[in-house]
């Protein structure tokens, strides 16, 4: 059995030498399926990087600047949820500034009372040390999206909420003048 690797290798990878980073924290030494002398160049802990470059260190961070505007008061009772990759991020009404690692992102803003309403995207693409301006702002109802961008928004659902007024102000009105005509 000459022609066999050590325990833990791997034929044809070779068994340490120069290149090959020894007994160094994060390279799993002597185990099945790595080879005895580290991770061959294109793998980075146990894991192929793409293309088979080697990684580098990331920059400094980007920042995501949001804004959601509006107040407890003005817009919603409640405060939209953000969720950045996925991950929910606490947020609150006026500025909020997130760290991001450089590159593509994915930000969703919506707001939950009974159900998910004022849903609003956007894809960001982060620059190291880059602040994104990003403004949100929820909807006037819950049967609307949101409105999101790089400038301030205008809430959406002005007409509905209006029409709505419009139609108990009319309904109040009907109810006193047939209160009068029944007096008289």
């Amino acid at each position: 059995m000459s022609g066999q690797p050590p325990y833990g290798g791997q034929p044809g990878y070779p068994q340490g030498g120069p290149g090959y980073p020894q007994g160094q924290p994060g390279y799993p030494q002597g185990q099945a399926g790595y080879p005895q002398g580290g991770p061959q160049p294109g793998w980075q802990g146990g894991q192929p990087l793409y293309g088979g470059q080697q990684s580098q260190q990331p920059g400094p961070p980007g920042y995501l600047h949001l804004t959601i505007q509006g107040s407890a008061a003005t817009s919603n009772m409640l405060t939209p949820n953000v969720v950045i990759d996925g991950r929910p991020y606490p947020a609150s009404y006026g500025s909020n500034t997130y760290p991001l690692p450089p590159g593509q992102h994915h930000l969703e803003i919506y707001a939950q009372w009974m159900r998910k309403y004022g849903q609003a995207e956007m894809a960001l693409n982060i620059i190291p040390g880059q602040q994104v301006p990003v403004f949100y702002r929820a909807p006037l109802h819950q049967f609307t999206t949101g409105s999101i961008g790089h400038e301030k928004q205008k809430a959406k659902g002005k007409g509905c909420l209006y029409g709505i007024g419009a139609f108990f102000l009319v309904l109040i009105l009907l109810v006193v003048v047939a209160a009068i005509a029944a007096g008289s």
